[in-house]
């Protein structure tokens, strides 16, 4: 999810109990998410307990959909990474060839894709000699193209 969407800027109406003070919790949030309440209320002039129950009442409202961490896969061994593109042989193969990609702990995420190909993939490996086993034990449902990652520049 690009920083756009996390800030609220999709079409998606706001709730009528969303206010200036809910923003400004949300910003800091997307800002710092290991920030206390009590830091927080501090800056929006709110008692921790008060952030607490607003920042409860946005998960509610699905306004917060969860919290995320920034690692560097790199420093644990997990240096290569790569962008596939997929490319099934059939119709019927679809379901043997997630249950394949979603089971494999190389595979980072599964995107479904229209235009060219039928998923792209996100994987994570140690070396380009594991992502070649992926790829090899991948070719049984289908061909592939292959980005690697040179370098992430924003996310």
């Amino acid at each position: 999810m690009d920083t756009e969407t996390k800030r609220g800027t999709s079409s998606a109406p706001a709730s009528s109990t969303f206010d200036a003070t809910d923003r400004a919790i949300l910003d800091l949030l997307l800002g710092d998410s290991m920030r206390t309440n009590k830091e927080i209320g501090e800056i929006v002039h709110l008692t921790g307990q008060a952030v607490g129950a607003r920042v409860r009442r946005m998960r509610e409202n699905g306004v917060i959909e969860g919290y995320t961490l920034r690692w560097n896969p790199a420093k644990i061994g997990l240096g290569t990474e790569a962008f596939v593109t997929v490319f099934l042989n059939s119709g019927t193969i679809h379901a043997a060839f997630l249950a394949f990609a979603q089971h494999d702990e190389r595979v980072t995420q599964i995107d479904r894709t229209g235009g060219e190909g039928c998923y792209l993939l996100r994987l994570r490996t140690a070396s380009p000699e594991e992502l070649n086993d992926f790829l090899q034990e991948m070719l049984k449902y289908g061909n592939y193209r292959v980005n690697l990652s040179m370098g992430r520049l924003k996310g």
